[in-house]
């Protein structure tokens, strides 16, 4: 089924190779940027471009309802690539930000709008310490000192407003450290990483697929189990595009 799709940070890493893939299976795409430079790419790619800034709820609510979208994705992050340690201290309030008080808007446009379904970015290393491999279901770290627990605080509050504000249709794809063209990592980071052309197939075959809930999306053998997207979305963990 087609659908007409509102792309929440289109210009990202995972974004920019998600925009081709939602194309080519048949889907309209509207693509946000807050930066009108990156517009043109956007089109280029396929989407059309809607210059807007997450946390300006008015306008956000305003291009949501002008797209009339039947599924939003959240791929909203504010990171420096490959996670340089260098910067990392002045990102991560800044990315809780995003997925707290960003969230909240891009859910409340959603919902106003009257949107079926709603895919949202979540990361897979905030598990509380156990025995490894998680499944979803195991609990998030929320003991964690800072800067962790800041950013776990940021994801719990994504998820939660995700998976709990009916009648939207919630799904979180909880991703493994990226690596791959626009991370600014060529290789896989850790164990349990994943391919952005991997994470981009995740989401474009949530717009159809699988149960409301948690999706761990990452490479096998690491800390996160993956069966759940292999089964419920037919993800691959070896997915890339063309090239």
């Amino acid at each position: 089924m087609t659908s007409r799709i509102f792309l929440a940070g289109a210009s990202g890493a995972i974004g920019r190779r998600l925009v081709p893939l939602l194309r080519d299976a048949g889907h309209e795409v509207f693509g946000t940027t807050r930066d009108p430079a990156k517009a043109d790419t956007l089109h280029r790619l396929g989407a059309e471009p809607v210059v807007v800034d997450v946390f300006d709820a008015a306008a956000l609510s305003d291009a949501v309802a002008a797209a009339r979208p039947q599924v939003v994705i959240h791929q909203l992050t504010d990171l420096p690539p490959g996670l340089d340690p260098a910067r990392m201290a002045e990102s991560v309030p800044r990315n809780a930000r995003i997925r707290s008080e960003g969230t909240r808007n891009l859910v409340a446009a959603a919902r106003e709008a009257g949107v079926r379904r709603l895919i949202a970015q979540s990361i897979a290393w905030v598990y509380a310490p156990g025995t490894p491999p998680y499944a979803e279901d195991h609990p998030l770290d929320r003991s964690a000192d800072s800067p962790r627990r800041v950013s776990i605080d940021g994801v719990a509050a994504l998820e939660t407003q995700v998976l709990n504000t009916p009648p939207l249709q919630g799904l979180v794809l909880r991703y493994g450290q990226l690596y791959g063209p626009g991370t600014g990592v060529g290789a896989p980071p850790a164990p349990g990483a994943v391919h952005v052309d991997a994470a981009a197939q995740a989401a474009l075959l949530a717009v159809d697929r699988g149960r409301p809930g948690i999706f761990n999306v990452a490479e096998p053998g690491g800390p996160a189990l993956v069966e759940k997207a292999v089964r419920e979305l037919g993800w691959d963990a070896g997915f890339k595009l063309p090239g």
